[in-house]
């Protein structure tokens, strides 16, 4: 739905910042070993930083095998595991990030392109 849309249907003009992507994203990837999986899930995600959030990102990448201190702390309980620890909500997601359109809802950028007039999913 197009900006001018979502104007029409909430019956008042949607400010032009509201749809703006929040300054920075902090990203944490927690992976486990240079498995076929981890690495698929960092070249999965750091694209989709760069095609989505390019310049207004942090992502840290840990390997819990080397880190199970921090996982625990973390209560990481499977890898991948992709934490968005800003802008809040924090929201975790698990798995490769091969499901762009996922990932894009789950860093609540789905709507923000979609209120753009941008397919997300692309």
């Amino acid at each position: 739905m197009r900006a001018s849309e979502e104007s029409a249907r909430v019956g008042y003009e949607v400010p032009r910042d509201t749809l703006a992507v929040p300054e920075c994203y902090h990203l944490r990837l927690y992976v486990a070993g240079a498995t076929h999986r981890s690495v698929r899930a960092i070249q999965n995600i750091k694209a989709i930083c760069e095609a989505y959030l390019a310049g207004r990102y942090k992502l840290e990448i840990f390997d819990v095998c080397r880190h199970p201190a921090l996982a625990r702390e973390e209560q990481i309980v499977a890898a991948p595991t992709l934490v968005k620890a800003a802008p809040a909500p924090v929201r975790r997601l698990i798995g490769d990030m091969s499901d762009r359109s996922r990932v894009l809802a789950g860093l609540g950028l789905d709507r923000v392109f979609q209120l753009q007039g941008h397919d997300a999913g692309d």
